[in-house]
Formats: C-alpha cells, structure tokens, sequence
C-alpha cells in the first residue's frame, strides 16, 4: 500500500440600504459606523463584536486604512458604507478582526485522549475490509496550524507502531492570512516549546542563515495536510460527511447560542457514526444535540 495518503476532498454580507445619517459629533457618528460595521461581521462570520470592542477593531484596521490614504477612521469608515468600498474590503476587514490564539499542544489532554483512545477506537471498530482507508481529522479554526500540524506529530508517531494506519488533515479557518501562514508550516523556533523534544526533533527542521530562529515542519506531514478556507457560518460545508477527529476549540466562545447550535448541528453532520467532536474545556455545556454524547471533558462522540 502506497504511503502517500488519498486526497482530502474539499470541494459578501449584503449591503445595507440607505446612508448612515449624521448622529451629532464625529464620535457618535463613527460610533454608529462601527456598529453598522458589528452588525455586518455577525452576520458574515457569527463573531459579535460589542461596543466595548471598537478601539481593538480600529488598532488593527489603522494599517489597513492608513495604507489606503486615509487619515482618519472616520474616512474609512465613510469610504466602507458611504463610498462603496465594503466589498473590496470585508475580507481584510475579517482577517482583521478575527482572533487567532493558537498553540502547539493546547488543551493537551485532548490529544492524551486521541492517542490513547480515540484513534485507536476508531480504528479497532472499523471493518476488516476499510481498516486501510484514511483516518480523518478536520481542524475547523486552524489559525495558524498549530493544532492541525500537533494532530500530524501525534498521528505519525502513531503510524511508526501502525504502518497500516493511514491520515489526512483538514485544516480550515475564515481567516486567510492565518491559513498563508499555516501552509507554509514555519514558526518562530520559541512558539514550538510545548512540543515534546522527541517530536520537535523528528518533525522540525531548523532554519539557518536568515531562517535563523525558525523551523519548518517536515515535509512528510505537510503532505498529510490541506488547508482552505471555510466561513463556519455558511450554511453547508464543501467537506467529507465521514470525518474522524472534529476539532473545535475554543470558537463557540464567540458566537450566540443559536449560531452555536447551527454549528454544531453542520459539523455533527460531518462526522462519521462513531466519530469524536473535541471543543475547548470552557465550552463543553454549549454542545447539546441528540446525535452527540459526552465520553470525556469538552470530547463527543456520534451516536
């Protein structure tokens, strides 16, 4: 059987009417523009952003809009919603606004539970016949690859005492200048202190010359990798139905219950009977649905 794994198949807000109408001084007038600016971003990728928020969204907007020539939040918030340039800019606006706290081996006992239990659940309960086909894991906010490359470490370690166990790893997020990142596999040497030294060692290879300081992932687990974007809030997602490993940690944090529900919902729909849906340690009581029961902490299995 060859070792090279099969591929991993993955096959605008509207506008709002009207002009936003003068509301009195500047601040109040911007302070409405950053809530029509709230209302859209809910409604595009389900993250709320309440008032409380606005001078962080600005912080990391003032590049953006300093680089367009304007000199004021105030003018761009005018050039989005009264000059028409929304379009052209909900997609930096949203790898803007969207947090991106990612690490190697976060949570940890969520991976102490894959290797120990999961995987090989998995792969004890399938048929003699498909004991050879894939085993899939879906990272669905990867941010930067942390979580997704820490699935690979594992799983191929995994694989030296199981030549027969076959992967792939899905890694998906909303934002795309975190999934650059991720596809490249090359971190600040600091950021992969939580990864064991017998698995840095083997799946890292450290840079030199102007590298120096960084490490790449081998190129034997990016090639179990695929990285693309996905909005959480479409209402389908262009993946597999006979998912794994779900991984979702740490997300539901920022959507209202019944955004959470529907996630849920979609992602469940994805996951092969038997298959495990992980969210992060604080989220375990969002996860409600008859199709879902809880086996560990913040760790679900499909009935």
């Amino acid at each position: 059987m060859s070792s090279q794994p099969a591929p991993f198949h993955f096959t605008g807000p509207a506008a709002v009417d009207g002009k936003l109408r003068e509301t009195g001084p500047g601040g109040a007038r911007q302070r409405a523009q950053f809530d029509r600016l709230a209302h859209l971003i809910k409604a595009e990728i389900g993250v709320r952003l309440p008032a409380n928020k606005q001078t962080m969204v600005e912080g990391r907007l003032r590049k953006r809009r300093m680089a367009l020539g304007f000199a004021s939040m105030q003018a761009y918030f005018d050039h989005l919603f009264e000059n028409g340039g929304l379009n052209n800019e909900m997609a930096v606006i949203v790898d803007a606004v969207t947090t991106n706290k990612t690490d190697f081996f976060r949570e940890p006992q969520h991976f102490h539970l894959m290797v120990d239990r999961l995987v090989p659940q998995t792969l004890r309960n399938r048929p003699a016949h498909s004991r050879h086909h894939m085993l899939k894991a879906w990272s669905a906010a990867a941010s930067t690859g942390a979580e997704v490359f820490t699935i690979a470490m594992l799983l191929e370690d995994m694989r030296g005492r199981n030549a027969s166990l076959n992967y792939g790893i899905l890694g998906t997020d909303v934002n795309n200048q975190v999934l650059a990142t991720a596809a490249l596999g090359i971190y600040p040497a600091e950021q992969l202190d939580p990864v064991p030294p017998e698995l840095r060692a083997r799946f890292t290879m450290q840079g030199s010359g102007a590298q120096s300081g960084q490490v790449r992932i081998v190129p034997e687990l990016r090639q179990r990798t695929h990285f693309a974007r996905l909005n959480l809030m479409d209402h389908s997602y262009p993946v597999d139905h006979d998912i794994d490993l779900i991984f979702l940690r740490n997300v539901l944090i920022y959507f209202d219950p019944a955004d959470q529900a529907r996630v849920i919902d979609r992602l469940t729909a994805h996951l092969v009977a038997g298959g495990h849906l992980l969210v992060g340690h604080s989220e375990s009581m969002v996860v409600r649905h008859d199709a879902l029961i809880q086996i560990a902490p913040a760790a679900f299995q499909k009935r």
